[in-house]
């Protein structure tokens, strides 16, 4: 838990005392929903929240009774034939509680949290909107004085139209109404000034004083409850044999829920303020949640959207909040339960939706309409699944969908053709926006910005064909008077090769070659040639097809920078590389050839000329026997050292060896 300034942790314990009092009516739902007597809900509202605060790494998530966790136990003890508000319920929820633990528990241990890391932001954004959207839907009927109830949207939106054929309270939807027309209207004009207590105390407050006058009008207040703090009880481990199968499959969909939600929902906020959580320790606050849980006898703990979006729209900065909220749910407990039957059910219901309305990402979704289809039709995707199908649905739905599209993305990047302007150093785009951009005379300089595997090779080699003008296709550029004797592959955005495309580029290479043409890979990590070598395309690089930089491929063809108008206009002679040039190709070979390299140059040193020649044959003679023998070893690397600082003076290579 961070420790905030003196001033934060008041204003954050204030804002602790309003989370605890916009609890009861919440967590006293979700408890009844789940099956439990209503005052479990308060109970769940105690110990886990206090551990939550020593363990989270959010200064600003709430932890609690909530939605989702509640309706799946409460339908699986229906499925079970076990009866809402019973002692039998009683009994077995702790139970479902303490396995939910367990399973939290195994995904820490297994860094389950990293698959927050394939979560995109539309997907995230479509999954908080539907979750939020389905909590509205339940709480809606409580406004016109009807009850919640669970399940996903369509089943929602009946309920809500038969609670409202049923019974119709006017009185309780202007309440009810009003409330969330306050809240939004303040939101916007007074952001900082806490309205929500100051609407409970003024509702508990009316309904104290005039609550004979106003019981006519049919406004339902929260039920009373008992007086005192819970009791530590073990689950009775007894019942796991009657209900195995289901306890240990059931309730790792339980807690696979919790995790995407509460995680999902967390990482948004963290974002929003530029914070940084540590995932791994969430899952453990998660997993730690749900044991005290257990053993306070309540249901499933998750986070809580709708109270984290009040807490964030007060301001809050650290987990003070959260321990305060549960100091005063303690002394509620103790102190102030006759408080709660004066609370009218409406207004607690409208600060419950207008905290929820804060969390919906539509706004995203209208940029991502302008800017990305894709990704605006992904977050209506994991929306209506959320919606539609329940929240673990809207995750997968999402993340299928999201790796479908990067796939797509990835077989088809932007890769273009690049060229030079005279004078300037770099290699820049041949189209329309860069009109002083000239292709090389006689050389095709092709940039693809992507890993090359099975999905997008024929795409890379259809565009080099067709550059060359190899086949029956037309080549994309009409600018290119003179046949292509060289292809330069800018792949320094290829960060991984597969075998598919190993063997496709080998086919290429093959084939350009066949047409006079040669291919180079330049700029790519060291990696790239472990898979080569790997994946049977050692050719590429005994036969320096392979180059750390552009600048090397394009000097083998007789370009050196400056690059001149002369360049794009006539042939160059090919040119010998520069003199002194050794740690560059030592570099290079150990950049090719990776752990063989240490291997090799002992057999170079053993194969180094004999014979008296110039310090520029020795040269010449080393690099072309570097790269077409490709044994290098630390030897050659210290006599080339040895060479270059001793600054030999009419003497040869030969003597230094010797």
């Amino acid at each position: 838990m961070q420790i905030p300034s003196i001033k934060d942790g008041i204003h954050d314990a204030f804002i602790g005392v309003i989370i605890a009092l916009v609890s009861i009516p919440i967590s006293m739902g979700y408890a009844s929903v789940a099956g439990l007597p209503v005052v479990y809900g308060l109970y769940g509202s105690l110990l886990p929240i206090l551990i939550f605060a020593f363990v989270s790494s959010s200064p600003r998530f709430v932890f609690g009774v909530d939605a989702a966790p509640a309706a799946i136990v409460g339908g699986m003890i229906a499925a079970w034939g076990i009866n809402s508000d019973s002692a039998a319920a009683s009994s077995i929820i702790p139970l479902i509680t303490l396995f939910v633990a367990l399973w939290l528990g195994i995904f820490f241990l297994v860094r389950a949290d990293r698959i927050i890391n394939f979560i995109s932001e539309p997907v995230m954004g479509g999954f908080i909107s539907g979750i939020s959207t389905t909590i509205i839907l339940m709480q809606i009927p409580k406004l016109f004085g009807g009850k919640a109830t669970h399940g996903e949207g369509p089943e929602l939106i009946l309920h809500i139209l038969h609670e409202a054929e049923a019974g119709f309270n006017l009185p309780s939807l202007l309440l009810g109404g009003g409330t969330i027309f306050i809240l939004l209207a303040a939101r916007k004009l007074c952001p900082k000034v806490p309205v929500q207590p100051i609407l409970m105390f003024l509702g508990a407050s009316i309904f104290y004083l005039f609550g004979e006058r106003l019981s006519g009008l049919g406004i339902a207040t929260l039920p009373a409850v008992t007086k005192g703090l819970p009791r530590l009880i073990i689950p009775d481990l007894s019942l796991v044999l009657a209900h195995p199968r289901q306890l240990i499959i059931d309730t790792a969909g339980i807690a696979i829920v919790i995790l995407s939600e509460t995680l999902l929902a967390t990482e948004n906020l963290s974002r929003r303020h530029r914070e940084k959580i540590t995932a791994r320790r969430e899952v453990a606050a998660y997993a730690l949640g749900n044991f005290a849980a257990a053993l306070t006898g309540t249901c499933p703990i998750n986070g809580s959207i709708s109270r984290s979006g009040i807490a964030d729209q007060l301001g809050v900065k650290s987990q003070i909040m959260s321990l305060t909220a549960s100091l005063t749910m303690a002394l509620i407990l103790l102190l102030g339960t006759g408080f709660i039957s004066y609370l009218p059910l409406p207004l607690l219901t409208g600060i419950v939706i207008a905290a929820l309305t804060g969390t919906l990402e539509f706004r995203l979704a209208h940029k991502l309409k302008h800017l990305d289809r894709a990704e605006f039709f992904i977050f209506y995707a994991a929306f209506f699944a959320v919606l539609i199908f329940g929240s673990i649905y809207g995750v997968v739905v999402g993340v299928i969908l999201a790796t479908v599209t990067f796939i797509i993305r990835l077989s088809k990047p932007a890769s273009d053709f690049l060229g030079i302007v005279p004078g300037i150093k770099g290699y820049y785009s041949l189209t329309r926006r860069n009109t002083q951009a000239k292709p090389l005379k006689g050389v095709v300089i092709y940039r693809f910005p992507a890993p090359l595997f099975y999905a997008n090779v024929e795409g890379f080699c259809g565009d080099i064909r067709r550059e060359c003008g190899l086949g029956d296709q037309t080549p994309a550029a009409d600018f290119r008077s003179q046949p292509v004797r060289l292809v330069v592959v800018d792949s320094s955005g290829i960060s991984s090769i597969d075998g598919t495309a190993c063997q496709r580029l080998l086919s290429l290479y093959k084939e350009l070659g066949e047409a006079g043409i040669k291919l180079v890979l330049a700029g790519h990590v060291a990696s790239v040639n472990d898979q080569l070598r790997a994946f049977g395309a050692r050719l590429l690089i005994e036969e320096k097809a392979v180059r750390p930089r552009i600048l090397y491929a394009l000097r083998d063809a007789g370009f050196t920078p400056p690059y001149t108008a002369d360049d794009t206009e006539k042939e160059k002679p090919k040119v010998n590389p520069p003199q002194n040039e050794y740690t560059e190709h030592i570099a290079e070979i150990e950049w090719a050839y990776g752990d063989e390299s240490e291997k090799i140059l002992a057999e170079l040193a053993k194969e180094m000329p004999q014979s008296e020649q110039s310090e520029l044959e020795q040269e010449i003679y080393f690099e072309e026997l570097a790269m077409l023998n490709p044994q290098m070893a630390k030897q050659v690397a210290s006599i080339i050292s040895e060479m270059e600082t001793a600054a030999v003076k009419n003497g040869s290579y030969k003597q230094q060896i010797t």
